[in-house]
């Protein structure tokens, strides 16, 4: 396997792992907003609880699910994945100081010639 090969399956496992935490994340969330009204007993607090536990949990999901088909794409060499983890390192910036190291890495690996080349070719031969 070639340098450039292991920078990618490294992007793409990272992409994975950052994904599946957010989905993790938002499941968590969910638990514990939701569950916290409904032991609290309170109709009026059950209601609360359980419209922002789902909607901060959704939006985390919803934000989370790019970045698992963007890094399954990586790892299958997917032309359009480049494109789109390149996108997705444009929202990382934001998340300093994780976000915006991986951001970087991701311009850096993604932007090298002989990688673009590569997934022209629709992966390593």
């Amino acid at each position: 396997m070639g340098n450039w090969q292991r920078h990618v399956t490294v992007l793409g496992a990272l992409r994975i792992g950052f994904a599946v935490l957010g989905l993790l994340v938002a499941g968590l969330v969910f638990v514990l907003v939701v569950g916290g009204g409904l032991l609290s007993g309170d109709q009026e607090a059950i209601a609360v609880t359980g419209t922002v536990g789902t909607l901060i949990a959704g939006f985390i999901a919803v934000f989370s699910l790019p970045g698992l088909v963007a890094g399954i794409g990586l790892l299958r060499w997917s032309p359009w994945a480049r494109m789109l983890n390149m996108i997705l390192a444009l929202f990382d910036l934001l998340l300093v100081p994780i976000g915006t190291l991986f951001a970087v890495y991701t311009f850096w690996v993604l932007l090298q010639d002989e990688v673009e080349k590569l997934f022209v070719a629709g992966g390593p031969r």
